[in-house]
């Protein structure tokens, strides 16, 4: 997110003219990829290098928020894109052809659908709960056939499901197996991101770091809304290596246009944030355990 290192930037610039310097050291990490896997902030988080830095907290971003409170995220759902096969007898498209790759696929796209639509009418009995605590699900990409009057021997569709750290996630994963297998023989299951993001923090007052970071808010009169972030982060890769995490973007009164067209934030919005920040910044980096 553009608007958050920028922030980063701005408070630090601010921080370093005013001759503060802190008990602790600040690192500031740019990566790739975040949209596609965090492959790099993965294989970092795993190395030498990351453990030798000897990083116990962090803070990455979050997401706006229209109205007047900021949102904080303590966790974040695991990804899964899962990629489903079907293969079944071809044919002429003038026929009834049995065992068809199509019908094998109608039947998993169901069953993901009608998980969908109960999870949807949860979250909308009580969307104060936020969208991090449902399970989402959504077909993204699909595959198959050759020409208009063939029906196909192989299609494949790709699912996109976001999953909160509460659920049992290897009995779904046992459902959704059961599934493939009750569409018929010829149906396999490849997990191309098998996210596992149990990891959150304590926002307790026996978390020095949350009490550091609530406290600097607070200070600066902001108010905050604690949620599990309802995609996927950087941070899930920190958490797990031991890190202390925080998804924070102090966009409050901005409507959410994530990869919308005409994504915006308000210039009083974003000055107001580096003031957050440069108290937010200090009151961590100066903690003492």
């Amino acid at each position: 997110m553009k608007c958050v290192s920028s922030w980063y930037l701005e408070a630090i610039r601010r921080l370093k003219s005013e001759g503060r310097t802190f008990v602790r050291t600040l690192h500031l990490l740019f990566t790739s990829d975040e949209e596609v896997g965090s492959k790099p902030s993965e294989v970092f988080s795993q190395s030498k290098a990351f453990r030798d830095l000897n990083v116990v907290f962090g803070l990455d971003e979050g997401i706006a928020n229209p109205g007047e409170q900021m949102r904080v995220f303590y966790g974040e759902r695991s990804i899964w894109w899962i990629k489903v096969t079907f293969k079944g007898q071809p044919g002429h498209g003038s026929q009834f052809i049995e065992n068809t790759a199509a019908k094998k696929l109608q039947y998993v796209f169901n069953k993901f659908m009608d998980l969908r639509d109960s999870e949807e009418k949860r979250f909308k009995a009580n969307p104060e709960q936020g969208l991090g605590n449902c399970t989402t699900v959504n077909m993204t990409i699909i595959e198959g056939g050759v020409q208009p009057n063939v029906i196909p021997a192989v299609i494949s569709a790709i699912f996109d499901m976001r999953i909160p750290p509460t659920e049992d996630f290897v009995a779904l994963k046992k459902k959704i197996q059961k599934w493939c297998q009750e569409a018929g023989e010829d149906v396999s299951i490849e997990m191309l991101v098998d996210g596992n993001s149990t990891e959150i923090i304590s926002l307790t007052d026996e978390n020095p770091w949350w009490v550091a970071f609530h406290s600097a808010c607070k200070a600066v009169n902001v108010e905050l809304q604690t949620e599990i972030f309802p995609a996927g982060t950087d941070s899930r890769h920190f958490r797990k290596a031991g890190a202390d995490m925080i998804g924070f973007s102090p966009m409050n009164n901005t409507p959410i246009l994530l990869h919308d067209h005409n994504e915006f934030l308000n210039e009083k919005v974003f000055l107001r944030g580096i003031d957050i920040y440069s108290e937010i910044i200090p009151a961590l980096a100066n903690l003492e355990e």
